[in-house]
């Protein structure tokens, strides 16, 4: 077995723990190959862990070492449902990322076996419920994104407290939903399903949700529903217009001026428009855009909408004349 990298001797400390948990009798020097460290570095890291109460026993001689004292087990492992969601999210994340990462797969299972059952199947509920969408993340009440998540996972009527955006007084109303997908886009929560009172799909933002319960019965959802690209398609239709620019830049320069929350990246990779990203974003008012795309201070191209461009004809005029007026000052 190769050295293992360790960040900081606390992270050290796991793993040699987990080496040990592996069974029989480990020699200082193998335990030194695997941890990267010096047999002496070992030794005191062996110290820290009788310490902190974990009953290694060592052996003199020749083929000494160091092994676990019999019957020794770690305790089951203490997460609340906050700390857990934390972790499975991240998870999640690392999943959607990496293609189905194998690493996090099997991280997420472990931490399923050792939580006691009413949380591991709650939180087994958000893992197998969440569409990831984009990056960051958005903090939401725990417990209402377990009850959605689990109401997702089995097809449960969700009866949910929910803030409308332009309630001023922070009103609430009660609506009953089937929902059919959970997705965490760009640093937010998302439950999109039939709301009942309407007899149409509607989107909510879980944090804008006080309160869900999962309600008796069970429903069918549509065939092929495909949440992240559902969601996509309402959150566009929500604005007044739908703006697509192709800007030439890094994602991290634009994300300077055009955070997630804000507007959704994509590259754009056809022939001589390698290196270029496609901006696309909704919007109710479009005469804060051309200051943004001044700023980025790249070339760009827009795709739509058409009055987008009347605004950048405006604003580059305006520049102008001022530029105009400050050199007439200055040559007076």
């Amino acid at each position: 077995m190769g050295a293992v990298d360790t960040t900081g001797s606390g992270a050290r400390l796991l793993v040699l723990l987990e080496l040990l948990q592996s069974g029989g009798m480990r020699g200082r020097l193998d335990l030194a190959r695997a941890l990267g460290v010096d047999e002496r570095t070992v030794r005191r890291d062996v110290v820290r862990l009788v310490d902190a109460g974990v009953p290694v026993e060592s052996v003199r001689g020749r083929y000494g070492g160091y092994r676990l004292g019999r019957g020794y087990r770690l305790p089951p492992l203490m997460l609340t449902d906050d700390e857990a969601v934390a972790v499975l999210v991240a998870l999640a994340e690392a999943s959607h990322e990496g293609e189905g990462d194998v690493p996090a797969a099997t991280a997420a299972a472990k931490i399923g076996r050792v939580l006691p059952e009413r949380s591991a199947d709650r939180l087994g509920a958000l893992l197998e419920a969440v569409v990831v969408a984009g990056d960051a993340t958005g903090g939401v009440d725990a417990d209402v994104l377990l009850v959605v998540a689990r109401a997702v996972r089995e097809h449960q009527p969700l009866e949910i407290v929910h803030r409308r955006r332009d309630a001023a007084d922070a009103a609430t109303s009660t609506r009953t939903v089937h929902p059919y997908g959970l997705v965490r886009r760009d640093g937010r929560w998302y439950v999109l399903g039939l709301a009942l009172d309407r007899g149409a799909e509607r989107t909510f933002r879980l944090d804008r949700v006080a309160r869900a319960r999962a309600l008796p019965g069970h429903f069918r959802p549509p065939v092929g529903f495909d949440p992240a690209a559902r969601l996509e398609e309402m959150l566009r239709s929500g604005y007044r217009y739908t703006v697509r620019v192709r800007v030439r830049t890094t994602e991290q320069e634009a994300r300077r001026f055009l955070p997630g929350t804000v507007a959704r990246l994509r590259p754009v990779s056809q022939g001589s428009d390698d290196g270029w990203l496609r901006v696309e974003l909704g919007a109710d008012r479009l005469d804060w855009l051309p200051g943004v795309l001044c700023a980025l201070d790249r070339p760009f191209v827009v795709e739509e909408p058409a009055e987008l461009v009347g605004l950048l004809r405006e604003f580059a005029a305006r520049l102008q004349s001022r530029v105009n007026a400050a050199s007439s000052d200055v040559g007076s």
